[in-house]
């Protein structure tokens, strides 16, 4: 398997966890495995814009638009010109569609959801030879994972899908939604829990499904790598010089009520009572609902916020970003729609404790009073006790966090998730291999 065709729903400078997963996995595949690796997406940076005309788009004058970290990128405009009705009519008249045999229910809600990519489709079905031995897409339940599936049967390759599942947000679990699923080739699952629900509720077959957890480069967090000084120093320039003694509590990640941010904001008063001489960090994009709240709770002239948002950062590895994961006291991310939390593994390269929502796979991914605490999801009270806890005994921040570093260095740097990776395409490749003599005997 040496052709890999990696088909996110965005790519970088679109910042989230999977496609910084996806983006990972395709450098070193190129980088370390010799894989020729092309991406192909939308032209999306932001969630609006998946289905909105008025949410932010790379254009092709951009930086990055064609090449990233030398990969190329072919992103295609999304079609905000057509109705539904004639996406639907458009995508049923497609005969690998109706080889899918999947229902009109499934169809609706994923044109829903977007991006609509009829400039991929033409694109894909005037080539004259498709050099790709394998499409790898994600993420459910939006529609390049539809079209990769067409891809898949229109050029016979199989096509392997890295769902993110966030089986604990309802609107994701509608039976007829996930019967897409069990029409890729292989599933890779982040932990056990997620291939548990896909096989005992979605309906995967158990054989269809691999477990890769996430990973993180460990090195760009981790403290002991660098000498010290030789990094930005988030709290000499964010905080009040008489405030430098101040204890940090940081949260990375979409600011709204699914992954948490409301509720830590709602969390703060009961902080404040117990535990004065601290500064909240929220750095991610925002939303309105988020805002709302935020303007709430700064009426109170005691509490210390510090808002970033990808516009105040350079990308995954900005500096700003790093030394706070590195000069935080706890980290804070109570989520419900998280398949595994790479900001966790951040935090813990960091040498960090963690807070996360007793939800979903993150009980899998948290071990509870061992790398950090687990709380009731959308908890205010709850998450205010256990930062205060963690605030308070700063041995107990060493050990939660020393275990989590660990734990992340043994099992989730990059290198050994991209390993995981290619033993996985191999099999693919042997497969392919058999079937093709076995056609010419």
């Amino acid at each position: 398997m040496k052709k890999i065709l990696f088909f996110p729903t965005r790519y970088f400078p679109s910042i989230s966890g999977a496609e910084f997963y996806m983006q990972r996995i395709a450098e070193l595949m190129k980088s370390d495995y010799s894989y020729h690796v092309e991406i192909s997406t939308s032209n999306a940076i932001d969630f609006k814009s998946l289905r909105d005309s008025g949410g932010k788009l790379i254009s092709s004058k951009q930086k990055y638009f064609e090449e990233v970290n030398g990969l190329k990128i072919r992103r295609f405009p999304i079609a905000y010109n057509l109705n539904h009705n004639e996406m639907v009519t458009l995508i049923k008249s497609i005969p690998e569609y109706k080889d899918l045999k999947l229902n009109d229910e499934l169809l609706d809600e994923i044109l829903k959801n977007g991006p609509f990519l009829l400039s991929a489709i033409n694109y894909f079905y005037n080539l004259d030879e498709f050099k790709f031995d394998l499409i790898h897409t994600t993420y459910f339940p939006y529609f390049n994972i539809i079209l990769s599936l067409i891809l898949g049967k229109k050029f016979e390759v199989p096509v392997v899908i890295t769902p993110f599942f966030h089986f604990s947000n309802p609107r994701y679990t509608e039976s007829h939604l996930m019967e897409v699923l069990k029409k890729f080739d292989l599933l890779l699952a982040c932990t056990k829990t997620e291939k548990e629900f896909l096989t005992s509720v979605a309906g995967v077959p158990c054989e269809k499904i691999r477990v890769i957890p996430m990973g993180v480069d460990f090195s760009k967090y981790n403290k002991n790598s660098q000498e010290k000084g030789k990094y930005y120093q988030f709290k000499q320039h964010y905080f009040l010089a008489k405030e430098k003694k101040f204890k940090m509590v940081l949260f990375c990640g979409y600011k709204n009520y699914e992954k948490g941010a409301i509720s830590i904001l709602k969390a703060i008063p009961y902080i404040l009572e117990h535990f004065k001489k601290v500064y909240f960090v929220l750095i991610g994009p925002t939303t309105e609902a988020y805002n709302r709240e935020l303007s709430k709770i700064k009426k109170n002239p005691k509490t210390k916020i510090i808002n970033l948002t990808p516009d105040n950062l350079k990308g995954y590895f900005d500096e700003k970003k790093i030394a706070a994961f590195k000069e935080t006291d706890i980290y804070l991310m109570p989520s419900r729609s998280d398949a595994f939390g790479i900001s966790f593994l951040e935090a813990w390269a960091a040498g960090k404790p963690v807070i996360g929502a007793k939800i979903g796979a993150t009980p899998e991914v948290i071990r509870n009073n061992i790398d950090g605490y687990l709380v009731n999801f959308d908890d205010p009270v709850d998450i205010a006790n256990k930062v205060i806890k963690l605030l308070k005994k700063k041995r107990l921040r060493k050990r939660l966090g020393r275990n989590g570093s660990n734990k992340t260095k043994s099992y989730h740097t990059w290198d050994i998730i991209a390993n995981m990776h290619n033993k996985i395409y191999e099999k693919f490749e042997k497969k392919l291999i058999k079937d093709g003599i076995e056609k010419n005997t």
